[in-house]
């Protein structure tokens, strides 16, 4: 059996909140879709930096990819770690000004203006991949719907190719009819890449749509609690693939 990608134990965190973030035990395997339902966009925000080694916990420990986090030496050597994630947040800058061709080859270069014919391919290939149509790829992004915005983000974290998809409140600023619909989306892409991926949100029906595991966290415990729900069976009847009881 693969090695979990992501293992939270114990942890805890101040960030200014009434309380300390705190995780009794998250074990993320390889291919998995959670969602954890229970933690606003600021609590979020601190999971995500956690996760990702950019702060470390007050207490406990955070594994990823079979390393804690608190073993990395330098900056450098973060970069390096953090391109294994993909992060759709509305903390990461859209350049709405410009089209969703030239926001989405930035990972690949910074000639935008305009993109070379190879960074506009690969461009298009993660636009095409998340779903959007041919017509908006010179669009101004800050003239998307809300759900065409967020499969841009989508596409954009997965430029690099990343082992771990984290999704800080997805459905944000997505109209309530379109929610359905993108949360199977994301489900299918992280499906056709086997990427796992981790949906921080207060949105039922995405979680429901999108998750093999839905999660809810008791925010003064940690304690993390499985719950049956829609979505709680992948395609097929059969459970989404690492799920265990935490």
């Amino acid at each position: 059996m693969s090695a979990p990608l992501l293992v939270l134990a114990d942890v805890s965190k101040a960030y200014g909140g009434l309380r300390p973030l705190r995780v009794q035990r998250l074990v993320i395997e390889p291919g998995q879709r959670v969602a954890i339902l229970g933690m606003d966009q600021p609590m979020a925000e601190v999971f995500v930096n956690l996760v990702t080694g950019a702060s470390l916990p007050d207490t406990g420990s955070i594994d990823v990819l079979g390393r804690p986090t608190a073993a990395i030496a330098d900056s450098a050597e973060w970069l390096a770690f953090v391109d294994r994630f993909g992060i759709v947040s509305e903390r990461a800058v859209m350049l709405e000004s410009l089209s969703v061709v030239q926001n989405l080859a930035l990972p690949f270069t910074l000639d935008i203006e305009p993109p070379s014919v190879d960074a506009r391919a690969r461009a298009s290939a993660l636009a095409r991949e998340v779903g959007l149509p041919e017509d908006q790829l010179d669009s101004a992004v800050g003239t998307l719907s809300g759900a065409a915005r967020t499969c841009a983000r989508l596409a954009r974290a997965l430029a690099l190719d990343p082992a771990v998809l984290l999704l800080e409140h997805p459905s944000a600023g997505v109209d309530r009819q379109d929610v359905p619909a993108l949360a199977r989306r994301f489900r299918d892409v992280a499906d056709r890449r086997r990427v796992a991926a981790v949906a921080l949100t207060a949105d039922e029906a995405f979680a429901s749509a999108f998750a093999g595991t839905v999660l809810t966290l008791d925010a003064a415990t940690g304690r993390l609690a499985a719950r049956r729900a829609k979505g709680w069976f992948g395609r097929g009847g059969k459970p989404d693939p690492g799920t265990r009881e935490k």
